[in-house]
């Protein structure tokens, strides 16, 4: 059985380590779950724009991008269902960015919580995209993953 597919998105996601190594998440208040902070990109914007406008209205930080870890478009992956039931199919890119200023704030139209978790503790409701693009982010490999 196939999904049907309602929109396509181009979106993005920020991963987010601090000094000690963990990875930034947010438990997202759509689903409950937790996972790489992550959006769409608007019209007339680059992909590096929603990343620094999504974390600043998301979460109140200015992030700098330091390097594209993916692009994610597998169907498998990426079709997303909202609770309203529409599927949505994400163009996914994934950054690395560094935090340059900024106070954290927890949005409550988008978020409930916001943390640091080591790589090797993330909480079990993690959404089941986000550990594919965590262990790219981990690889540190120069060139970008295509998935």
């Amino acid at each position: 059985m196939s999904v049907v597919i309602d929109e396509l998105y181009a979106g993005i996601a920020v991963i987010i380590f601090n000094a000690e190594g963990h990875v930034f998440l947010q438990q997202r208040l759509d689903v409950g779950q937790w996972g790489i902070p992550s959006g769409h990109v608007e019209k007339g914007e680059t992909v590096t724009q929603a990343v620094v406008r999504e974390l600043k209205e998301e979460t109140g930080l200015d992030v700098e991008v330091t390097r594209l870890i993916g692009v994610y478009s597998d169907p498998d992956s990426q079709i997303f269902e909202y609770p309203n039931g529409k599927n949505v199919h994400f163009i996914t890119n994934c950054f690395e960015a560094i935090i340059i200023g900024g106070e954290l704030i927890v949005d409550p139209k988008e978020s409930l919580d916001y943390q640091f978790f080591p790589t090797d503790q993330l909480p079990a409701n993690l959404l089941r995209m986000h550990p594919r693009w965590l262990a790219d982010a981990l690889e540190q490999r120069p060139q970008a993953f295509i998935r």
